[in-house]
């Protein structure tokens, strides 16, 4: 079956184009497995979210979480976005990309302190709160910083987007963010002289596929919003989080500009400015991962293709069951199709990339394109069996340029070694 997800990756004459560029020339030029971006969907991508919101007072900031490589967060930079980041080292990240602390905001339902106070230091544009201890704490650290700590509190509007459970964070039940009632007692606190309540926050999941949870989430926080800026605290912003869905498969994701016109009518009479947090919208389709077939052995009635892509690679598919379709690069029009597993080498029953695929046959040295890798494939990439980073490569028109090199085997020794004698 063949199917992209992506206009930015096509066929030309039977060949797969990232672009302007053949699929194989990379691949051969630069080794594989290796992740392969279109730097023209993601400014695409970005613009076209952007738009829809016009009419009302907003700001993106890019969830660095769905892909940190220091060439895509100065892209989204550039374009105008902020980040969004859940550690240390992501904020690092965002900083050598270009951002400074005023565009970046500190998400995280287990921030440590050191986080906390390196993000009031720095004077982030706002630090979201998950609990009433952690609100206490970021009050005891501004305190004795003698500095005033900018905070929103994550609620949980107790919305269910109909995602997969590993992936919904918006449930009364689960560990992000406070219940609405919590939030009011939290901002009602007049005793944390060392926060200001800028905003409000939250996030109901990932990869939702419908408009409605975000319409009744956003009815719910509006009026929660309301409520607490009619008590008197000066709340600036309304902070709507992501996960937009996108297609990997043959989801009915819906266009931007939908849920636009439901929810713009909501938010304007806030008169606030809004807040969003795209990661996998901007990224996901604008990838793919590029691996080379080792082996083709059968197993029973199906086939069984043996590629250098990996778990370490692609870790979705092993541990939610993600689907990722998978297509060859050159297309062979007389080949039958075959009911074929995609597998890794590592040494694990779960190092899978798809299974029960109707693939046409493959053959020991073809190439693979596994498509919608632009998030969660580098930042979930692992060293597991002793395997090295796959390098990412990103593609402009007829450019191409190397965004991160293939880890070398000294850089997952040189500590240890170091510290052999």
């Amino acid at each position: 079956m063949e199917f992209l997800p992506s206009d930015y990756f096509t066929y030309r004459d039977n060949e797969l184009y990232c672009e302007e560029v053949p699929f194989r020339e990379i691949l051969e030029q630069y080794g594989t497995p290796a992740y392969v971006y279109s730097e023209r969907y993601f400014v695409d991508r970005y613009k076209k979210f952007d738009a829809a919101f016009a009419e009302i007072p907003h700001r993106i900031f890019y969830a660095v979480k769905s892909n940190f490589n220091l060439s895509v967060i100065k892209l989204f930079a550039e374009l105008g976005a902020g980040a969004d980041v859940n550690s240390m080292g992501e904020y690092l990240r965002a900083r050598k990309a270009g951002l400074a602390p005023k565009d970046v905001l500190l998400t995280g339902v287990g921030k440590t302190d050191e986080e906390i106070r390196r993000g009031i230091e720095d004077d982030l544009a706002m630090i979201k709160v998950e609990s009433y201890e952690e609100l206490r704490a970021v009050n005891e650290i501004a305190r004795e910083l003698g500095k005033v700590a900018p905070v929103a509190v994550r609620v949980n509007p107790d919305v269910d987007p109909k995602t997969h459970p590993y992936i919904t964070t918006g449930l009364k039940e689960g560990k992000f963010g406070v219940s609405p009632e919590e939030a009011r007692r939290m901002y009602a606190d007049d005793s944390l002289e060392a926060v200001k309540f800028v905003g409000i926050d939250t996030h109901i999941g990932s990869q939702i596929s419908s408009v409605e949870p975000y319409v009744e989430t956003v009815e719910k926080m509006a009026a929660t919003f309301r409520e607490l800026r009619d008590a008197g605290v000066p709340l600036e912003h309304l902070d709507l989080g992501g996960g937009y869905g996108v297609r990997y498969e043959n989801e009915d994701v819906f266009p931007v500009e939908a849920l636009a016109e439901r929810i713009v009518p909501i938010l304007k009479p806030l008169e606030c400015e809004v807040y969003f947090e795209p990661g996998r919208y901007l990224t996901a389709n604008g990838g793919a991962l590029g691996v080379k077939v080792l082996y083709v052995k059968k197993a029973g009635a199906k086939t069984v293709a043996v590629t250098d892509g990996a778990m370490t690679e692609l870790f979705r598919p092993a541990l939610y069951g993600a689907y990722h379709h998978v297509q060859p690069i050159t297309q062979t029009p007389e080949r039958d199709f075959l009911d074929t597993d995609v597998v890794g080498p590592v040494c694990e029953t779960a190092d899978f990339i798809g299974r029960g695929r109707r693939l046409r046959e493959v053959r020991r040295g073809d190439y693979l394109a596994v498509c919608s890798a632009g998030s969660y494939g580098m930042t979930m990439s692992s060293n597991y069996n002793g395997r090295r980073r796959a390098p990412e490569i990103i593609v402009s028109g007829a450019e191409v340029r190397v965004a991160r090199s293939r880890e070398e085997y000294d850089s997952l020794l040189w500590d240890e070694a170091e510290r052999l004698g």
